[in-house]
Parts: structure tokens; C-alpha cells; sequence
């Protein structure tokens, strides 16, 4: 039996374990590569989303009381059901999203790792005991915050809700999840699902697609203690201000303009595939793609030309009907700030050596020489297959081009003295670090998140991490007898 029968959830969203019509309009999950309409979702109102909070509420305290054991169990199941229904979930992330289909199974692949690492967390210790100068038993424990939101964006919907979903649940919260509008089957409805058939109570989880009205309930809504967003840093600030007017958490996952820096030493057929799949991978719609390539002028002209010549030979198409290595654009809105980077960067005197052309919402992979700080194309984070190229001649101004961004998320260097790339990345303050390696990389147990623009740090990933994001400390101390006051 399909996991995502359209008659179970079409035009519906998911409140309280049950699919029913919300009180929002009904919109067209669209496929970019055609065009098409691939099926129909309900998108959620203000109101709604009081009604899922109120129902998350009641149903977190029976969840949180459930025994480990079967809170992890059912991660369990979650995990083993990501990989039984792999391929019709990577087919409806090719459609909806417009990944090439390696990209979609990594992203199914990483959902069922998230769970098999979140099923861990019920069985950890929830705290400590500390010492005390009183005669009495003195402990820290952890408790679950209550009611979690979770946003999430169209890039990588799967992979950037389950990171959250999965573990706030672990953890004995209940979760409202706002999925983008434009990716809600596979952002939201396929995990509604998946924890469904996972025997996950009715109510704990709860899937709300909308815009920016739903977007601000489920930050305010009373019954709801953390926020986790993953999206533009624009919107990311919005999120965190209103959260602060409210006296809750928001873990902040945000833009970045992440840079591979490639050394004089570096062999630079290596830095070239390094940089082509840091930038050009999932059309550059990831976070941590390579937004600035940092070159020695050593080798810069003999980079720059490879670079180019692999971008010209890259297919670019429809990734559900012909082998390529680029899909679409999620959208023409941002097809066309792409491409408005791309022309304003030439206009400052950059020179597009390579794409900078676009079909529909197909754009070629793109490369841009002689980038300075003042190239928007360098300076601002483009969301889209574009490597603007930098030269310097020492490691102080690679540092100095390094460290120009606001954006602090990830880091690439290529050097054949893996020590010296060590030195260099401590000089560079980012969330993630990578020796000879691109900038994108992710993996479930790995703490992940950025500095400055990018975020408000590591919030994901790991149990460290996850353990402190979706629980609460709480002080507790215990006598054997009552204490005696001198009144």
C-alpha cells in the first residue's frame, strides 16, 4: 500500500491524528520542472493552528509520560519506514521539489538516519547529580519544553524537518510543523504519515502548511515554548524578535555564503570537483553551498578555466524524466534573483565566464572571475548554482576575504598540508569546518549550525545538541526529613 495516497490527504491538513479541511484556501503542489500540478494541499489559518496547539498541548503530557522504551520504539519504526517506502518518498521529492533523484534519496536516506539517532535519546541519562552543602541529595534533571514548533523550508524539506521533528519527539514534546507551502507533501505531509504508521499517538504531531499568518501563530501561540526555524536570514530575524517578545527559545538555522578556500599547494583537479559539487549540487538551493571560491593566484587562471569548462559540459534538466546533474529552480521569484546577481555582478565589472543563461526555471551552472567584496554576486548569499572566483596571494588576505561576510556557517580549505588547513580554519570563525572537502556536508549524529548571520549556532544534530534544544533544566533537590528555619 502507498504510504502517500492522495486519498487520504488530499486537500486536508493534519490536526489532532485525524486529515480534515482547514479553515485556509486550497493551493496546487506544482512541479517545477513542467510546470504541472502534481496534486492538491489545504493550507492552514491562524485559527487553525490555535486548535492544533491546544490539541498538542493535551497530548504531550500522556506522551511525555510514556515509558523511553516505547517513545524510542517508535522512532524505530519511523526509521525502518523511510526505508520501506524510500522509493515513493524520493519519487514525490524529484516532482515537488526538483532534486536530481540522488539528491532526493540522500534526503530520504538522512530522514531515516535522523530517526535511528533520535530513537537513542529516550534511553540517555536526563541528568546529574551535583554536590551540595546541605544535607540533602542535590540533581539536575531535563524535561521536555511541552510543545515544539517546527518551520521548515522548500530547499531540502525533508532532511531540514525530520532534524528537528525527530528528536523534539524523542524527547517527549509534541510538534507543530510548519512546512513551506510549495514543498507541504514531502516538508510535511509524508512525515505525518511516516510517524502515523509509526503508532505515534493522535495529536503529538501536528502538520500546518501556510504563509506568513500561520508562520507567526505557531511562534505565538501561548501553548508553544521552543521555536526551530531553518530558513532565510531575513526571515530568521523576524522569527527570533517575535519569539524574544514572547519570552521563548528560537534555535535559528539561517542563510550562509560559505567559502572554499583552495591553497597554493592544492592539486587543482581535486579543488575543481570540489568546488563544482559545493555550488552547483541541488542547483545551489542549500545553505551551506559554496557561495565564494577563494583561490592562490598561483593557480587561480588554470581554476578558473577547469571550473568553467565543467560547468559548460553539466546537463541541466527535467531530474524525473533525463539524466542530469542540475534540476529546476524551485520558482521563478528566485530564478530571477539568481540571475539579477548574476547581471548586477557583471555590471561592477565581474566577468561571467561561464552560464549566467536560464530556460524556464532550468539555470546553467555559473561561474564569476575576478570577484571582489564589492561583487553582489560575492557579497550576498545567492541560493542558486553560481561560483563567483576570488584570488589572493597570501593566507592574511584569505583570511581578510574569508571573514567579509556576516554570514558564519561553513568552510571549505584544499591543501595538501591537512595541518596547515586546520590552522587556517581557526583563523576563520564558522559553524562547521572541512579539510579537503566542500562545504556541504551533513550528517545526523554531527552538532550543525552557524555563527553571526547564520545563526544562532549548533542546534541540530548530535544528542548533545538536540538534548539542550528541546528540553528544559530543572533544579531538584531531596531530604530525607524535613529542613528546620531559625523562624
Amino acid at each position: 500500500m502507498a504510504l502517500l495516497d492522495e486519498d487520504r490527504w488530499h486537500d486536508l491538513l493534519h490536526i489532532d491524528g485525524m486529515w480534515r479541511a482547514g479553515g485556509g484556501e486550497s493551493m496546487d503542489v506544482v512541479e517545477p520542472a513542467t510546470g504541472g500540478a502534481l496534486a492538491r494541499v489545504n493550507l492552514a489559518t491562524p485559527d487553525d493552528v490555535a486548535a492544533a496547539a491546544r490539541a498538542a498541548a493535551a497530548a504531550q503530557v500522556s506522551w511525555a509520560a510514556t515509558p523511553h522504551t516505547e517513545r524510542a520504539a517508535v522512532l524505530r519504526r519511523a526509521a525502518a519506514l523511510w526505508a520501506e517506502h524510500a522509493e515513493e518518498i524520493t519519487w514525490w521529492n524529484v516532482r515537488e521539489v526538483g532534486a536530481i533523484p540522488g539528491m532526493a534519496a540522500f534526503a530520504v536516506h538522512t530522514a531515516e538516519q535522523e530517526c535511528w539517532e533520535a530513537a537513542s535519546l529516550p534511553g540517555r541519562p536526563y541528568g546529574e547529580l551535583i554536590p551540595t552543602g546541605e544535607p540533602r541529595l542535590s540533581m539536575t534533571r531535563r524535561y521536555p519544553v511541552g510543545v515544539v514548533s517546527v518551520i521548515s523550508p522548500f530547499n531540502v524539506p525533508i532532511i531540514l524537518g525530520i532534524r528537528s521533528v525527530a528528536p523534539a519527539l524523542a524527547l517527549g514534546n509534541a510538534v507543530l510543523l510548519k512546512p513551506d507551502p510549495r514543498t507541504a507533501v514531502t516538508g510535511g505531509l509524508v512525515l505525518a504519515r511516516i510517524f502515523q504508521e509509526a503508532g505515534l499517538p493522535d495529536g503529538v504531531l501536528q502538520v500546518l502548511p501556510g504563509g506568513r499568518d500561520v508562520g507567526e501563530a505557531v511562534v505565538t501561540a501561548p501553548e508553544v515554548a521552543v521555536i526551530s526555524f531553518t530558513g532565510s536570514t531575513a526571515a530568521g530575524r523576524q522569527v527570533g524578535a517575535l519569539a524574544g517578545q514572547h519570552l521563548k527559545r528560537a534555535h535559528l538555522e539561517l542563510g550562509g555564503n560559505s567559502a572554499l578556500v583552495v591553497l597554493e599547494d592544492a592539486d587543482v583537479d581535486a579543488a575543481v570537483n570540489l568546488a563544482a559539487w559545493g555550488s552547483w549540487f541541488h542547483q545551489g538551493q542549500i545553505c551551506m553551498t559554496t557561495g565564494r571560491h577563494l583561490v592562490h593566484e598561483r593557480l587561480y587562471d588554470d581554476f578558473v578555466e577547469r571550473l568553467a569548462d565543467k560547468a559548460a559540459k553539466l546537463p541541466v534538466g527535467d531530474p524525473a524524466r533525463d539524466q542530469v546533474a542540475l534540476g529546476p529552480i524551485i520558482d521563478a521569484g528566485q530564478r530571477d534573483k539568481i540571475h539579477s546577481l548574476v547581471t548586477a555582478s557583471a555590471s561592477t565589472g565581474a566577468r561571467v565566464a561561464a552560464g549566467g543563461e536560464y530556460d524556464r526555471l532550468f539555470y546553467r551552472p555559473t561561474v564569476i572571475t575576478e570577484a571582489t567584496p564589492a561583487t553582489p554576486a560575492f557579497t550576498e548569499e545567492i541560493f542558486g548554482p553560481v561560483a563567483p572566483v576570488a584570488r589572493f596571494a597570501s593566507l592574511d588576505e584569505a583570511v581578510s576575504l574569508a571573514t567579509t561576510s556576516e554570514y558564519g556557517l561553513s568552510l571549505g580549505i584544499v591543501t595538501r598540508d591537512a595541518m596547515r588547513g586546520v590552522e587556517l580554519a581557526d583563523r576563520i570563525p564558522t559553524g562547521i569546518a572541512h579539510i579537503n572537502d566542500q562545504t556541504v556536508n551533513d550528517e545526523a549524529n554531527a552538532p550543525f549550525g552557524g555563527t553571526g548571520a547564520s545563526g544562532t549556532g549548533s542546534r541540530f544534530g548530535g544528542a548533545a545538541a538536540n538534548i539542550e534544544a528541546f528540553t528544559d533544566t530543572r533544579w531538584v533537590t531531596v531530604r530525607s526529613q524535613p529542613a528546620s528555619f531559625p523562624f
